[in-house]
């Protein structure tokens, strides 16, 4: 059985009304994307429903097919004469900013002393004013720029004493520590100069003590450490023996 037809006119059920639109919304923009999809034609649908809520669809920019829309106005005719005015338009606006660029033009010559012929006393004063008020801007704002660079250069210098002042700690703390070092290498070196003299000094006296007593009793070197020797051995004998008696 086929659907039945269903009686085109408002729902007074909310709920089915409601409903239905959803269901009827999502269709047509199922439909309107189809069909921009398969006749590549530029389509835009707006939704607004009961409740305020709205809804659209653009198969490119929105902005673009309104304003193709308003151009063509819905008809042939209509965007025939729009061109017609738009042309007119514009060519009212180029021939009008023409005229202000050669207003301009002509300022700007006049302001660097050109073309001055024909000026009244009154506009040149005007015209002097205007120069005297540009040349007090540019004064106050070279000012400007000079005292910004001034503070610049300023901070750029504190800097720069800061970094000097702390190189110059860096030194004096590198050669108070190498005067500690040289210092120290000097102590330890007098010092070992000095054992090093005494201990020539007292090989020196033994030597002469030796050779004196050598001299005395006319023996060789040899001669006199074997006696002296042999009188050390008598010694502890003696020694020994006395120790022995006494026990």
């Amino acid at each position: 059985m086929g659907r039945g037809k269903i009686e085109i006119k408002k729902i007074e059920n909310v709920n089915s009304r409601q409903v239905t639109f959803s269901k009827r919304r999502n269709g047509l923009m199922k439909k309107a994307k189809e069909l921009s999809v398969l006749c590549d034609a530029q389509i835009a649908v707006l939704i607004f429903s009961s409740t305020g809520k709205f809804y659209e669809f653009a198969s490119s920019r929105m902005e673009q097919i309104l304003a193709k829309y308003n151009q063509n106005n819905g008809s042939p005719e209509n965007a025939v004469i729009d061109n017609a005015t738009n042309k007119q338009e514009s060519t009212v606006e180029v021939k009008v900013l023409k005229d202000e660029l050669e207003k301009l033009q002509l300022m700007h010559r006049r302001m660097t002393g050109k073309e001055l012929d024909g000026l009244t006393c009154n506009e040149l004063d005007n015209l002097e004013q205007q120069i005297s008020e540009g040349i007090l801007s540019v004064k106050d704002r070279k000012e400007k720029i000079l005292l910004g660079e001034l503070e610049i250069s300023k901070l750029q210098e504190k800097k720069v004493v800061q970094q000097n002042a702390a190189l110059r700690e860096q030194i004096e703390e590198l050669r108070h520590h190498v005067k500690t070092s040289q210092e120290k290498n000097l102590f330890t070196s007098k010092d070992s100069c000095i054992s090093s003299s005494s201990m020539l000094k007292c090989r020196s006296t033994y030597k002469e003590g030796t050779s004196d007593i050598s001299l005395r009793l006319g023996l060789s070197p040899s001669v006199d450490l074997c006696c002296k020797r042999k009188v050390l051995k008598i010694e502890t004998t003696n020694d020994d023996k006395n120790h022995m008696i006494v026990d």
